[in-house]
């Protein structure tokens, strides 16, 4: 199913004036970022729907003739930065007269509600609490420019684009039953379960020192050994960040190094798309807490594997928990810098051109 943004356009794409009436050339002036927001959002393939109340436009006080002008240099000037849109719908009415066409009435956007659309998945996108209430009654998301959420469109950019990089995978066996929740762009969910205390401290450093938002869920056999827990979590989470990084487009890529107390960790990371993996991580301990040290290799061995990542590990210390733990949260460092995206931009990182 298709999603669209249906957009205001005065107070939203253009600076609305103290008249409210966009009446001359001299008074088109775009909202700061609007342009460039636009254009990033029509290359990840959304389709723009300008959907406008226009008071009286047509009538003799003010004529249809002195409306167009403006309105045809925006759109000349949008569409030379790459942004044309799929739709325009414009009401022409007063608001004493009340009709259903006038936001945050939907009667202009019949064809989108009865249509081949996701509009749980679309945005309304606006200045006023009109554009919100719009919003809701078409079922979609509401996003309002200048409010303490969103207050530019860079912010706006990454409230829309920031909900393609999640993933939900879950992945059932004899062995283990694991779900995971994963969130590039959003911060401060952390909900580990594995059974094993020690492993959900370690996960629980990737979120925190990652800037992103994990939840991992898993039921294994833990009677037999701590083996298919740990394997089968890698495996899960690996294919989540795949998922959720989709075509890789305008990310970092490449990253990172950090202390933790006398240990030393390094975490070298390629999002590449090539399997390759070197640990040297040498433990003097079986155990760390409830999980045995000789599974960690195989943790991060797995979770490259399935994240198609290049990955080199290399830490040094004496404490064996200051160690094991220096590694995650140097993978979670190294992965906050890889997925970092570049929301304006829709390049690969590749010179090949593909990820």
């Amino acid at each position: 199913m298709k999603r669209a943004l249906f957009i205001d356009r005065d107070g939203t794409i253009i600076r609305e004036p103290a008249d409210e009436q966009i009446d001359s050339l001299e008074k088109l002036e775009f909202v700061p970022g609007a342009i460039s927001a636009l254009a990033a959002l029509k290359r990840q393939g959304w389709e723009l729907v300008m959907v406008s109340n226009q008071d009286g436009l047509g009538t003799p006080s003010f004529p249809e003739d002195t409306f167009w002008p403006a309105h045809n240099k925006m759109l000349a000037t949008l569409e030379g930065e790459g942004v044309v849109f799929d739709n325009q719908l414009i009401d022409r009415s007063f608001p004493h007269e009340n009709l259903p066409t006038r936001k945050p009435g939907t009667g202009m956007l019949t064809e989108y509600m009865n249509g081949d659309y996701d509009l749980a998945s679309s945005f309304v996108i606006g200045d006023r609490m009109t554009d919100l209430q719009l919003a809701e009654n078409l079922g979609a998301k509401g996003l309002r420019l200048g409010s303490e959420e969103t207050p530019g469109w860079e912010d706006i950019l990454r409230e829309v684009m920031g909900k393609q990089r999640r993933a939900v995978i879950e992945r059932k066996t004899a062995e283990t039953d694991v779900t995971v929740v994963l969130d590039l762009d959003r911060k401060g969910v952390c909900d580990i379960d594995t059974g094993l205390k020690f492993f959900d401290h370690m996960l629980s450093q990737l979120p925190h020192h990652g800037g992103f938002s994990l939840e991992v869920k898993c039921k294994g056999d833990l009677e037999v050994d701590e083996h298919h827990s740990m394997e089968d979590v890698a495996i899960v989470l690996g294919q989540a960040f795949t998922a959720a990084l989709g075509k890789k487009e305008g990310i970092e890529r490449y990253g990172f190094a950090l202390p933790m107390d006398e240990c030393k960790a390094m975490v070298l990371i390629d999002l590449g798309g090539r399997f390759a993996f070197e640990w040297d991580v040498p433990f003097t301990r079986e155990y760390v807490g409830d999980t045995p040290t000789e599974m960690y290799k195989h943790f991060f061995q797995t979770l490259a594997y399935n994240m198609g990542a290049n990955l080199h590990v290399t830490a040094r210390g004496e404490n064996n928990h200051h160690l094991i733990e220096g590694v995650f949260k140097a993978f979670a460092r190294s992965l906050k810098a890889a997925v970092r995206r570049d929301l304006f931009s829709h390049e690969t990182p590749s010179s090949k051109g593909i990820l």
